[in-house]
């Protein structure tokens, strides 16, 4: 059997999509090994640039671009709408797995295709389309999640939003969750510690750590606005520390961070990042107090696994798919700065909750494995 996999993000392995994709081929090439099951399978590795991957014997490697080399949402229509379909057709694809939401259709073949839906973001935030191209592309993709054979969902969440939004029928919707980098399973060293924590200037057990992107829908303005209450009441609560790529012209669907800390007089007692290296993300989990996450909207909650995974208390919001990562073992607050305020100060001073969190959030972040994700989606390929 030919299986085709749209692996396009392989190219962009610092986004969430870019991990699963880069998580899902490491831990099927291991699979395969393994599992007799997958021996008589082929594997064609569909990307837009050449990953520099030594794949084994049955897996192949196919890169191309469409007419149109520009790297922006155009040439991801034609590529994802025309090229990739017609590729996985010559190459005699029995299925088409799509690692993400994608605008693929597949037309006059018996090849089925097996998608990946992640979120519907733009469904849900329409304020994201603030353009035709984005506008025109994201109408295709709700098309490609319709037209899909099969779908996984990565949380119970995303498959009730399908079913309700899209109209997606629930007998050809499975969920499997997903999981976070293996660098999050490894106890951090103390040396890695102490390297990170100097090359942030920060101080290990000293400070307040929100991270995993600045778009609006992460509502790290609310944790900011949060804090200046925090300050007020207690001049001595640790320093806020902000990580996220900043792009100031992208306002509003992100958040101009540095403006706001500005505008709030919190110069001196929020430290901003900026993007952080994969490599220090768990040292940076851990050597915070507390993990402050108060997302709006989450596919899966990607930052809430991976704090937890390294000890690291979470204080999170329970809305949409967070509550299934992170269950009993986090705090959560309401959207309302003075809520997510009290739910901060109570917790950072309770030495026996923090411990408490720390062990559950560790314990429950083994229930989640790449292993079992995949094994799952390849139960689906084949039911």
């Amino acid at each position: 059997m030919n299986i085709g996999i749209n692996a396009s993000f392989l190219r962009k392995p610092n986004t969430g999509i870019g991990q699963v994709t880069t998580h899902f081929l490491e831990t099927l090439v291991n699979l395969e090994r393994s599992e007799k099951s997958l021996k008589n399978y082929k594997f064609i590795i569909y990307t837009e640039e050449k990953s520099g991957v030594k794949w084994p014997r049955n897996f192949v490697e196919e890169t191309f671009l469409p007419w149109y080399k520009r790297d922006d949402l155009f040439r991801k229509l034609l590529w994802e709408k025309w090229y990739l379909p017609r590729k996985a057709h010559k190459n005699k694809c029995d299925v088409l797995i799509s690692l993400y939401q994608s605008a693929t259709v597949i037309h006059y073949t018996d090849m089925k295709h097996v998608m990946i839906v992640h979120d519907i973001i733009p469904q849900i935030f329409p304020e994201y389309l603030n353009n035709l191209r984005k506008k025109i592309y994201w109408a295709k993709v709700e098309k490609g999640i319709y037209a899909a054979n099969k779908i996984v969902t990565v949380s119970e969440h995303t498959k009730v939003d399908l079913e309700l939004r899209l109209n997606v029928k629930a007998y050809k919707t499975f969920v499997s969750k997903i999981a976070v980098d293996n660098i999050f399973a490894d106890d951090v060293s103390e040396k890695d510690l102490n390297r990170v924590m100097k090359k942030y200037g920060l101080e290990k057990g000293n400070y307040l750590y929100t991270g995993g992107g600045l778009e609006m829908r992460k509502d790290v303005d609310r944790t900011l606005r949060a804090y200046k209450k925090l300050k007020e009441r207690n001049e001595d609560v640790p320093k806020l520390v902000v990580s996220g790529k900043l792009m100031p012209e992208l306002a509003p669907l992100i958040i101009d961070v540095e403006q706001i800390v500005l505008d709030l007089n919190l110069v001196d007692d929020v430290v901003i990042l900026g993007f952080v290296e994969q490599k220090d993300l768990p040292a940076l989990y851990k050597g915070a107090k507390v993990f402050i996450y108060p997302s709006l909207y989450e596919g899966f909650g990607m930052p809430v696994l991976e704090s937890m995974s390294v000890g690291t208390p979470v204080i999170t919001a329970r809305d949409t798919s967070i509550y299934e990562v992170s269950g009993d073992a986090a705090v959560y607050a309401d959207h309302d700065d003075e809520d997510l305020c009290n739910k901060i100060a109570d917790t950072i001073v309770d030495k026996n909750l923090l411990v408490k969190m720390s062990l559950e959030g560790k314990e429950r972040s083994k229930e989640f494995s790449w292993c079992s994700f995949v094994k799952d989606v390849f139960n689906v390929v084949n039911s």
